[in-house]
Order: C-alpha cells, then structure tokens, then sequence
C-alpha cells in the first residue's frame, strides 16, 4: 500500500507543473505498470486525452489553458524531454500583446526535431535554436521571451507591421519588455513613395 501511495504522490508531483496533464512516459517513471493505464482510464483515475500517450488526472481542477500543456507535452522526444516552445502568435496572445487568437498553436522546435506521424494540422511548427535566456517557463509549458515573440514577429511578417508595432509598445508599457531590451529591437525601415 505505501509504494502505491509511493507512485500516486510521484505522479501527482509532475502533473501539479504541467496543470494535471502528464505523459505515459512520466506514469512509468513515477513507477506505474504498463497494464495499469488501461485499468486508471476505466476506473475515471485518468482521463485519456485526444492527444496519443497524454493523460489527465480525473480529480486535478481544470485550468485556464489546457490546451498550451496538452500540445507541448505532444512534443517530448524518445526521453520525455519537452521540445516545443511556443512563439510567433502564440506567444503574443498568451502575453496579451494581441487580441488576435492565432488559427493555429505555433511551436518553435530544433531543427533537428523529429515526431513519428504527421504533425497535427492545427500546430505550425518553426525551427530554430533557442538560447536559454529566450525562453521563459510558465506553468507546464515554456514560451519565447517577448523580445524573442517581436523579433520572430518581425522576421516571420505574419502580421501587419502596424500590429507588432502596437505589441512591441505595450510590452514595452507593462514592463514584459525592458528599455535595454527594447533598443535591441530593429523594424524595418520603409521607404516612402515620392
């Protein structure tokens, strides 16, 4: 009975950062047997989410965005290591730079990242090689620093200037984005007709 509570209290240690999400990967090495996933999705202990491998802990509160864990949790290698961070205009709306919800989550990866199966047609996937101080953590999933998301919204040219205009001076008004970072910042210079 005490390694039951054991592995429970493992598990609950990794959902309670990722918002109750969790990978099958990550039951086994809280210490869970392969035949008893079956066994918590039929007892209502999990639920089994859309996503292949991705599970729920039934008794865990629902939170404001589920949906940004499930899909970085999709991202995990061979090893369980989350790959995914989202940026681009996933980043903007999830910092509220934006109030333009992007059709699709966009997830900066390695380059040399690799899934087996399609990638879903709702996830964009940019790559790239992200330095640890352009990242930021949040709860169970990472997303790009805001000087990161603007200058990716920048180069990408996704978006009207006039609106990464717009982003770039409230980040900078709410402090998401300092004044030393801000002059790091380059928009493009448009030439104006004659």
């Amino acid at each position: 009975m005490a390694k039951k509570r054991k592995t429970a209290e493992k598990l609950f240690k990794a959902v309670t950062a990722q918002q109750g999400y969790f990978t099958y990967k990550q039951a086994l090495k809280a210490g869970y047997l392969p035949s008893s996933t079956v066994f918590h999705v039929k007892s209502g202990n999990w639920i089994k989410e859309k996503v292949r491998g991705i599970y729920r802990l039934a008794q865990f509160p629902p939170q404001d965005r589920p949906d940004l864990v499930l899909w970085s949790l999709w991202s995990a290698d061979r090893k369980g290591r989350i790959q995914g961070v989202y940026s681009h205009e996933t980043a903007l709306s999830i910092y509220e730079l934006t109030d333009v919800m992007p059709a699709k989550f966009h997830l900066t990866v390695s380059r040399k990242f690799r899934k087996s199966g399609s990638t879903p047609p709702h996830i964009k996937l940019h790559r790239a090689e992200l330095k640890a101080g352009e990242i930021r953590e949040m709860q169970g999933y990472s997303v790009t620093s805001p000087v990161k998301t603007i200058a990716d919204m920048i180069e990408a040219q996704t978006m009207h200037s006039s609106e990464i205009i717009a982003a770039f001076k409230h980040a900078v008004k709410t402090g998401l984005i300092t004044q030393q970072e801000a002059r790091t910042i380059r928009f493009p210079i448009k030439k104006h007709a004659k």
